[in-house]
C-alpha cells in the first residue's frame, strides 16, 4: 500500500478499540438545557454558510477599475511611501480637485 498509514494494530484490536468508545454519537437530548440540544440539519448548514468567508472583502462601491499610465517618478515616490499608497494618491488626487477644475 504505496502512500497509505501504516497501522499495527489488527483489525479485531481496532475493533474493540471502537466499541470501547463511549457512546456520545448516541446522546438523547432531555430537553432541559438548551446549549445542549443537537442542531437540527437546516441549522448546521446555515452555520457553517456563515462562518464561510471567500473571495476578497466587498468594496465601498463607489469605486471604479481603470487602466491609467502615470510617470515612473509619480509611482516611485507613492509606492516608498509603504501600504496604502493607492488609498493615498486617491486623497491626493481629490485634494487636487478641490482647488482645480480639470480642463
Amino acid at each position: 500500500m504505496n502512500g497509505s498509514k501504516v497501522n499495527d494494530m489488527t483489525r479485531q484490536q481496532v475493533a474493540a478499540a471502537v466499541r470501547a468508545q463511549p457512546a456520545a454519537r448516541h446522546h438523547v437530548w432531555d430537553g432541559v438545557d438548551e446549549d445542549e440540544r443537537p442542531l437540527s440539519r437546516d441549522e448546521m448548514r446555515a452555520g457553517m454558510a456563515a462562518a464561510r468567508k471567500r473571495g476578497r472583502p466587498a468594496g465601498s462601491g463607489s469605486k471604479e477599475q481603470v487602466a491609467i499610465r502615470f510617470d515612473r517618478e509619480v509611482l516611485t515616490a507613492f509606492r516608498a511611501s509603504g501600504p496604502g499608497w493607492q488609498t493615498r494618491m486617491n486623497e491626493a488626487l481629490k485634494d487636487w480637485l478641490r482647488t482645480h477644475t480639470p480642463a
